[in-house]
């Protein structure tokens, strides 16, 4: 199995887990990834948000906002390298990839009961 293999034999097995957002820096604004994020909440203890190379950056910057707004702790995260075939050039490109493992806060459902009674009400909430 070559390397390229691999990597999509690995990412077909992740694809799968319920929890996991894969974050594109090109394809959703980055409060649709936040939102999406509490929405994954409300379901799981616990989400992943990964991501590959430029995309990086936004992955970090969502987990931050949770973070700082009290609606996660940070369980762990990881980097690593992937191998992945650029079929334009026709062999493998090495990608940076992170992941990083949320879990719900005490306050969350507090947070989340909040946020959306102001909704409710036509009110938008500053923090967010």
């Amino acid at each position: 199995m070559t390397m390229a293999q691999g990597a999509v034999k690995q990412t077909n097995n992740e694809n799968q887990k319920l929890n996991r957002i894969q974050v594109s820096n090109t394809k959703k604004p980055l409060f649709f990834y936040v939102n999406l994020a509490k929405k994954y909440l409300q379901q799981h203890n616990e989400i992943e948000l990964s991501a590959l190379g430029m995309a990086i950056t936004t992955v970090v910057t969502i987990a931050e906002i949770l973070k700082n707004n009290g609606f996660v702790n940070e369980k762990s995260i990881s980097t690593s390298t992937i191998g992945m075939k650029d079929e334009a050039k026709g062999r493998v490109v090495h990608k940076a990839r992170i992941e990083i493992v949320l879990e719900k806060s005490d306050k969350f459902e507090s947070l989340m009961a909040t946020t959306q009674q102001a909704t409710a009400n036509g009110k938008v909430d500053s923090k967010q």
